[in-house]
């Protein structure tokens, strides 16, 4: 379940805004979003595992908190980052 190196390296390509950026708000909001996904499918098959359910709770809120702060900043990449994860905001 955990995300692997190759598959957040890959993600973190993806959204970087220059070579070396791991912390920017989009790639950490799409690092969230691949760990979301895949709590969501975990949660389907384990519905009474409390803890997995608090740990996408807290996910979905860091996530939200980088997304308002990213809305701030800067409206033109806070909306293509929503497009091109395909989050209904």
């Amino acid at each position: 379940m955990a995300l692997t190196k190759d598959s957040k390296k890959a993600i973190v390509e993806k959204f970087a805004r220059f070579a070396g950026d791991t912390g920017s708000p989009e790639v950490q909001v799409a690092i969230l979003t691949h760990e979301i996904n895949e709590l969501n499918e975990h949660l389907q098959t384990h519905i009474h595992d409390f803890h997995s359910k608090r740990g996408l709770f807290m996910k979905i809120g860091r996530r939200r908190n980088l997304l308002k702060y990213l809305r701030e900043q800067d409206a033109q990449r806070y909306a293509a980052l929503i497009n091109e994860l395909g989050l209904r905001r």
